[in-house]
């Protein structure tokens, strides 16, 4: 890449003015000199040759930049080769030339105040990362130039990748002293031609040897559909200035997609595009390297006559203010320039066209970089887009990416060699060959894929008991095998070194446990509420009744009467309610209210009731001891598990459930056996085991029951290296399988046993609970607490107005304790209703008037 050098012997020129003239070092030269050196015969060269030699006349024609100073350039040709650029940089340094412009390759750049006016590879590398990400890609191959600018950018793409989660799988260098050698470039591509991934990134130099690579691999069919090719900017800035190519080169490249520094559109860039082809007629063509090194060399201009402003000072800044023909030149901290973007083009036909843009600001997108830069950054991948792209086999649909190695190798399988239920999986004795319902659901997905695979079944363990399955998955990452077949739980610390399928079967932890028949028994009817709940329920016919008496006993002859009278009427009107019985008028409002409210709560007990008496007296009961995995935490009794079973680590280390509780157990038959001599004998309490098996097991076993439910959530896939890419493809055919009913059918087939009753297979407390009555309990102590508030509000107004003022006077002991007795003096007062107590005031009245009547005289 071009880059602008400002040397350190810059100091020894500021030496040489001053001793021309001390007064002033701020004197300006009728000459100054700078150097470039480029390969001459290179599409860059030749092309930044003709832009330079433009710019040294522009600046030169133009006195305002360097006030009558005129730039001087010598080139020199470092034919390709970084030991020839270095001498040539060295022979700069003895002459009187203060910038250097140059080299193409910063490999050459070992100087201080190195200012890179090109983007950096670090930049072109993200974005090839980014476009293998986009696409779905994983892993990539990739064949560059041995040298330290193949070898630093392929580096610097493979950490690119490795953020991605994709990676270079396979890299292969090219001597750059070989030449153009076929016999060299035959052998890599044949290499590549057995590798799995079939993403290759090329970046070479010169552009003969890339051709060479591209040539080689259109007659080995390495161009052809399936294939994607990716070529680093040396391809565009040949397409850019030697175009049209021939068309053989140009069959050859077809579908290749190919990065171009981009370059902003502006009337100046437009301007001298226009220039060039006049000065050209059009060979070579302009690219991206002319319009840098045009700008360079303006660059150092600018930097000469600061130098000399300043008084030889030599500064730093990062925003310039020099217009390019693209727009303001700004530097990053490190020197290179802000803002990076390369134009995306894909080779069709006889030319090209552009199917996006990636910037560092907003990764891939159609939109050009200087729209994006006005709008906040958004790298969502809603955004993250590119135009349709022609790829190599002239096909639109996207490659996969990958296929299987073409070495002969088939795939190692590990598969679990199971002892028991071998329903599941097993070996056929005597044969490699395995069979089950895992065996049978692999071998299905495999025939789905759009391709072949060749693998082997591979047995693992002893045969003399369930192997550890955490081992077996281990196995992947070490190597042993390519994958992992059979009933292998999707656990956590499983998941974070291998990667797994789409869960083919559900599987989760259940409890099972002996279980006995209940018959109804002569206290049955107590079995619907809990200890709790008739108690609370009991306490709460009790408020009721205590409740309507101290809102009825003032105006409801009903309540009134001698202490053990009213006791009895309490206590009969509260239970009298539970079936709607009571013979007492409610007369108050307030009391109606709480009625209304309690009569309802009623209405739902009995209901409840009824309901669950008579499912207690109608069917079946079954009861355990055990209800669920918190029981078994709680007590000390012996738990059993399988052999091989992750239910051991997540019985020890999730639920500290001490290991000597734990018991191994290897078949169904030890599972029975186990269960029959309980924890008593030497046996176990209850069994935790995932639900496939659990099933199998009880549908011959019908003396045991799963109790409650599931208590993880979990399901079978098969297991394969970290980012395998076989396992998008296996997920699809396995939900395929579960579309059409094959996977199903295969269950049917291998685990459809016949179940022992219709019963159900899951214990629940067949008793009420207060839990499911609080919300009404509530509900109705919140009406009653009201009712009584309203209720000694109204009292204690009534007591206000029928004590004298005096009665409250302090001092006195008796007078304290007559408005408490008058207070319970007047609650048990008898309250006349108000029809009696209207009636009443009419007579008065009307009495009141006839003796006034009485008084007066008669008139005659």
């Amino acid at each position: 890449m071009n880059a602008l050098w400002v040397p350190f012997w810059l100091f020894l020129l500021v030496g040489e003015f001053q001793r021309g003239d001390a007064r002033n070092v701020s004197s300006r030269p009728a000459v100054v000199n700078i150097g470039a050196i480029f390969q001459y015969d290179s599409p860059i060269g030749r092309v930044a040759k003709i832009a330079i030699q433009e710019a040294v006349d522009d600046i030169n024609s133009n006195s305002s930049i360097l006030h009558g100073t005129k730039l001087s350039v010598t080139m020199h040709n470092s034919k390709g080769s970084g030991f020839f650029g270095m001498v040539e940089a060295l022979r700069f340094m003895e002459t009187d030339v203060i910038a250097i412009i140059g080299p193409q390759s910063s490999v050459v750049a070992h100087f201080p105040f190195f200012v890179r006016t090109t983007q950096s590879d670090l930049y072109q590398m993200t974005a090839v990362s980014e476009i293998v990400d986009h696409y779905g890609w994983k892993d990539v191959i990739a064949i560059f130039v041995d040298d330290d600018y193949g070898r630093n950018g392929v580096s610097t793409l493979n950490d690119k990748l490795a953020e991605r989660h994709c990676r270079i799988t396979y890299k292969v260098g090219i001597p750059p002293d070989s030449g153009v050698n076929r016999n060299v470039i035959m052998d890599i591509l044949i290499k590549v031609g057995l590798m799995e991934s079939r993403i290759i990134v090329l970046h070479v130099k010169p552009p003969t040897l890339g051709f060479e690579v591209f040539s080689m691999a259109n007659y080995l069919k390495m161009m052809d559909n399936g294939y994607v090719w990716i070529a680093t900017d040396w391809l565009s800035s040949v397409l850019d200035s030697d175009s049209p190519l021939p068309s053989e080169t140009m069959d050859a490249i077809q579908g290749v997609l190919v990065l171009r520094q981009h370059t902003a559109d502006s009337n100046r860039k437009k301007a001298f595009f226009s220039r060039w082809n006049k000065i050209t007629k059009g060979s070579p063509g302009l690219n991206s390297y002319g319009l840098y090194a045009y700008d360079s060399v303006w660059l150092v201009a600018y930097a000469v006559d600061a130098f000399f402003k300043q008084g030889g000072v030599i500064s730093f800044s990062n925003d310039s203010k020099i217009q390019s023909l693209e727009g303001p030149i700004k530097f990053s901290s490190d020197r290179s320039l802000i803002l990076p973007a390369y134009d995306i083009i894909n080779v069709v036909g006889t030319g090209f066209q552009r199917i996006g843009y990636w910037s560092n600001y907003s990764g891939l997108s159609t939109i050009p970089p200087e729209t994006l830069y006005t709008m906040p950054p958004n790298r969502s991948s809603v955004n993250q887009q590119l135009h349709n792209v022609i790829w190599p086999g002239e096909t639109s649909s996207t490659p996969r990416g990958w296929v299987f190695p073409n070495d002969g190798r088939q795939l190692r399988i590990g598969v679990p060699n199971r002892v028991s239920f071998k329903e599941f999986v097993s070996q056929e004795k005597g044969t490699g060959t395995f069979k089950g319902f895992c065996i049978d659901v692999f071998t299905a997905a495999t025939n789905l894929l759009p391709y072949a695979v060749p693998y082997r079944f591979i047995p693992f363990g002893d045969g003399r008991k369930n192997p550890s399955y955490t081992e077996l998955v281990n196995q992947i990452t070490t190597g042993e095998f390519d994958a992992v077949v059979g009933d292998i739980a999707i656990v956590a610390n499983r998941t974070k070194i291998v990667d797994f399928t789409q869960p083919f079967a559900s599987s989760g932890l259940v409890v099972v446990a002996p279980f006995k028949k209940r018959n109804s028994g002569a206290w049955a009817f107590l079995r619907p509420f809990n200890p709790l709940m008739w108690v609370v329920t009991a306490c709460l016919f009790l408020f009721v009744g205590i409740v309507v008496w101290i809102l009825e006993h003032r105006i409801n002859d009903d309540f009134r009467g001698p202490p053990k009278q009213q006791v009895i009427t309490i206590l009969w009107f509260s239970f009298s309610t539970m079936f709607f019985t009571h013979r007492e008028n409610i007369v108050s409002a307030l009391g109606r209210l709480v009625m209304v409210i309690w009569l309802f709560v009623v209405l739902i007990i009995n209901s409840s009731y009824t309901a669950s008496l008579t499912s207690i007296l109608t069917v079946q009961q079954l009861s355990s001891h055990i209800k669920g995995i918190e029981t078994l935490r709680e007590n000390d009794d012996r738990i059993g598990y399988q052999v091989g079973s992750f239910a051991e680590h997540y019985l020890s280390e999730e639920l500290n459930i001490s290991k000597s509780r734990l018991v191994p157990l290897g078949s169904p038959e030890a599972y029975d056996n186990a269960l029959k001599l309980g924890p008593e004998k030497g046996g176990v309490a209850a069994l935790v085991d995932e639900l496939p098996y659990v099933e199998l097991f009880l549908s011959s076993h019908c003396t045991y029951r799963i109790i409650g439910q599931e208590f993880t959530k979990s399901g079978w896939g098969f297991a394969f290296p970290r980012d395998s890419p076989l396992v998008v493809d296996m997920s699809t055919a396995i939900l395929a399988l579960a579309e059409n009913g094959d996977l199903q059918r295969i269950h049917d087939k291998w685990l459809m046993k016949s179940s022992c009753t219709s019963e159900s297979t899951e214990l629940e407390s067949d008793r009420l609970h207060l839990s499911s009555f609080w919300g009404l309990f509530l509900i109705f102590g919140i009406a009653c607490f009201i009712a009584l508030i309203i209720y000694f509000v109204q009292i204690l107004r009534q007591l206000r107005r029928v004590l004298p003022p005096e009665s409250y006077s302090p001092g006195q002991c008796s007078s304290r304790s007559r408005p408490i007795g008058r207070f319970l003096s007047l609650m048990d007062e008898k309250q006349e209703s108000s029809k009696s107590r209207s009636k009443k005031e009419k007579v008065e009245r009307s009495s009141s008037d006839d003796s006034e009547l009485g008084k007066k005289p008669r008139n005659i």
